[in-house]
């Protein structure tokens, strides 16, 4: 049976007012008016968007006024995943849609640590996506082209992107503290015609130059015609080293008269960007997404899930080599202003990020469990120190947030808001499960099953699971599945990542359970469970545990085939202690008897160690994957998408597990 033991009553319970005003609600009228369907809660709304998701598309497409020829059919091939054709008669432009407006309020805010802040009104963002598309065109890019930017969460890439869309190429971005290796082995794939391309960024504080690495990277990109270099840091520039630079300013001035956009009408399923997966098990894969999927699904999520309404004001902390960068700039789809950070979001103490919540009357604050883990440790108590009273929501994703962590949003943050724990991914640039306005917040539960979404659990016969866990899947099709990957003709590659475990199932790679109250519970993912005794146990269900304990900073864990090719594996417990902490005995017993008592036997470690570091990737993800490659003696593929990579040396040859 599950591990997961629920609170006994919500954290959280949404108004009778709060419920009427939502987005949801009045969707939901919407619809009933128009299909006449009886939607009176939430499973009902769910039950009818994934039988008859023509229906249901065809309202997000009239709630989010999307701008376009949306054509008579809706769903071609419908009964087939993948090779379903969403919108097949649609014609329209990712940028008009998020370009609604040409006023002087406020489009987006932006403050690059406590160094630089800046705005930009719906008119400027208007003028400048103008002059960057006018420039783009004198480069000769069209339709299909890729525009590829090395920047960080900066106004001028979100310029970049809408100008490249307004056009029809295809856009994809790769923070700046990538190396070149994890550059190259990116946007090498997709042979970029233009790149934009910061001089460098500030980290904590410091200045962190990126003009040689650009100089190597633009060595390395023979497709390049033309390199835009934007100016953050420095006040002059050498760009005598970089092939094809020209500063930002130098770029678009010849076309500083331009005031309109030539917006061109495209099909829904036009390439818009491409992401990659951050594995460390090879080059990554490059994921291709389409435009009407993207803008359809984020106009769901934000509007209907999010609660997100015009005039709000949104932000995620994100880079721009994370699907949650994407998600964010759709918000202007959804008429919010975005509210963009670039740098460390421990400054001022780990209080930063809520100064600008409280400066700029920030309505829905987004950020990872691994933030709100550390803030805690840290003993923020924010609900004292800030004014947060425009704050409705909170989101959370890139680990699970476990129970611990949504009691302390709501104890030491605010006790009325709602708190989406949510989660998806790169493959999906999306969601399968996620908030709800409408529904109460239970301590470590994600709400509930995103609309339109018909997201199941199986277990390892494909037959449906409640009350244990298994694989997450989603049983028909939706229209931001990919369109598949660059350079995977035939399909195999795509195929096989996502469709070969259950046949016409997509199956997502995260082991979880639905819930007693119809929310989920995500374990980690299925590649990184763990098998001793040949018994399935989720990585996430000890880090519950452990990192419950004041002297633990975060923890991570693997299976090592133990004896050795024996086909069996002990579970191994890595943990890195606060400063100046040493682990004894006495702690690695209350490490294990903390796991014992709220899990099971099978889930406590037969060893537990002590590591300074935890590798994980760019966009925060512990990497389970390569650990227990380097603790079994095999190569790391990918390391370049390691955020920290000198921390693989830290699990290599340990004599603690060599017996």
């Amino acid at each position: 049976m599950s591990a997961f033991h629920s609170s006994q009553a919500p954290l959280w319970t949404p108004s009778p007012e709060r419920i009427a005003a939502a987005g949801i609600t009045a969707f939901a009228r919407q619809a009933e008016a128009r299909w006449g369907r009886a939607l009176p809660d939430y499973p009902a709304l769910h039950a009818w968007s994934v039988a008859f998701p023509e229906e249901f598309w065809v309202s997000v497409w009239a709630f989010g006024e999307v701008r376009g020829e949306r054509g008579s059919a809706v769903l071609e091939n419908g009964g087939a995943m993948p090779g379903a054709r969403w919108f097949p008669e649609a014609r329209l432009n990712f940028a008009e849609n998020l370009l609604r407006s040409r006023d002087d309020t406020d489009a987006l805010v932006f403050w690059g640590e406590d160094k630089v802040k800046n705005r930009l009104s719906h008119g400027d963002l208007y003028r400048q996506v103008a002059h960057f598309a006018a420039a783009l065109r004198e480069q000769g890019v069209v339709a299909g082209d890729r525009v590829a930017a090395y920047m960080p969460n900066l106004p001028e890439t979100l310029v970049a992107m809408l100008a490249a869309a307004s056009i029809g190429a295809i856009f994809s971005s790769a923070s700046p503290d990538f190396g070149v290796q994890g550059v190259l082995d990116r946007f090498g794939q997709i042979e970029p015609k233009v790149l934009l391309a910061v001089d460098g960024y500030y980290y904590n504080g410091k200045v962190v130059d990126c003009l040689d690495k650009l100089a190597a990277i633009t060595a390395g990109l023979p497709s390049l015609k033309r390199v835009v270099v934007v100016p953050y840091v420095h006040a002059h520039h050498d760009l005598s080293g970089v092939p094809h630079a020209r500063v930002l300013a130098d770029f678009v001035k010849p076309f500083a008269d331009v005031t309109e956009i030539a917006f061109e009408p495209l099909p829904f399923d036009h390439p818009l960007y491409v992401m990659y997966s951050s594995g460390t098990t090879g080059v990554p894969k490059c994921i291709v997404h389409a435009a009407g999927g993207a803008l359809l699904q984020h106009i769901k999520e934000q509007r209907l899930h999010g609660d997100v309404k015009p005039g709000d004001r949104l932000f995620y902390f994100t880079t721009c080599g994370w699907m949650m960068w994407n998600w964010l700039v759709s918000g202007l789809a959804s008429g919010a202003t975005l509210l963009l950070y670039d740098g460390s979001p421990m400054m001022a103490h780990g209080n930063i990020l809520f100064d600008y919540a409280q400066a700029e009357g920030m309505t829905h604050f987004g950020t990872s469990a691994k933030f709100i883990d550390g803030i805690a440790k840290a003993g923020l108590k924010p609900r004292e120190t800030h004014d947060l009273g425009a704050l409705r929501a909170m989101f959370s994703t890139g680990s699970p947030l476990v129970a611990e962590g949504f009691e302390y949003v709501y104890r030491e943050i605010k006790a009325d808001l709602c708190l989406s724990s949510i989660s998806g991914g790169t493959d999906i640039i999306s969601c399968f499960v996620l908030g709800n306005p409408t529904l109460p917040v239970w301590a470590g539960e994600i709400q509930c099953r995103g609309l339109g979404m018909a997201v199941d659990v199986f277990d390892e016969t494909g037959a449906p699971l409640r009350g244990d866990k298994g694989e997450l899947v989603c049983t028909r099709p939706f229209p931001v599945m990919p369109l598949g990957f660059w350079n995977d003709a035939d399909g195999r590659k795509y195929r096989a990542a996502y469709f070969e475990r259950f046949a016409g199932v997509w199956c997502h790679g995260d082991f979880c359970e639905i819930t007693a109250h119809a929310g989920l519970v995500i374990h980690g993912r299925s590649d990184a469970t763990l098998n001793p005794g040949g018994v399935r146990i989720g990585t996430a269900e000890i880090y519950r545990q452990v990192e419950k304990l004041h002297e633990v900073v975060e923890s991570l864990v693997i299976g090592q085939e133990w004896p050795a090719g024996s086909g069996d594996v002990r579970v191994v417990l890595f943990v890195k202690l606060r400063p100046g902490l040493a682990l004894d005995e006495a702690l690695i017993g209350r490490i294990r008897q903390t796991i014992r008592d709220n899990t099971t036997p099978r889930h406590v470690p037969a060893r537990v160690v002590q590591v300074e570091d935890i590798p994980r990737t760019k966009s925060g993800k512990i990497v389970e994957l390569a650990v227990r490659a380097v603790v079994h003696g095999q190569p790391v593929k990918n390391v370049e998408a390691l955020a920290n990579p000198e921390a693989l040396a830290y699990f290599r040859d340990r004599a603690e597990l060599a017996s």
